[in-house]
């Protein structure tokens, strides 16, 4: 039984996407163009699908700081500025339920379909939406 599965899963496709050249070092395409010839090859990227949950994007001016959003937070991701009456959100610890999104009364929290949020700074300047 175990020899006809893996039998299978080696004749068969990935059920992956290869990731997105653009985004892919010059030394790795360089290589992969060379490859082309064959049967290896740069895939282009696809689009994210149509309720995927990503980067969550935070409009300031619709903002009322009512702080539902951090109340619903299972992470903590979100603090509240009180100087201001606004948040702020340390993506680098989100887990992309889209909760926030969700109970936001005013609409100031929507979710985009960004995905490369990787970094070696939690808190670089890309991971913190202000």
């Amino acid at each position: 039984m175990i020899l006809k599965t893996l039998i299978s899963q080696l004749l068969s496709r990935p059920a992956t996407n290869r990731f997105p050249a653009k985004y892919m070092p010059k030394s790795v395409t360089g290589f992969l163009a060379k490859v082309k010839e064959g049967k290896a090859g740069i895939h282009p990227p696809i689009p994210a699908p149509p309720k995927f949950r990503g980067k969550i994007a935070y409009d300031r001016e619709k903002c009322i700081g009512c702080q539902l959003c951090i109340r619903v937070c299972p992470a903590k991701v979100i603090e509240f500025k009180p100087e201001e009456k606004k948040i702020r959100m340390y993506v680098a610890r989100c887990t992309f339920c889209a909760q926030c999104v969700d109970v936001c009364p005013v609409n100031a929290l929507a979710i985009t379909p960004e995905f490369l949020l990787a970094s070696t700074d939690r808190l670089s300047p890309e991971l913190i939406v202000e």
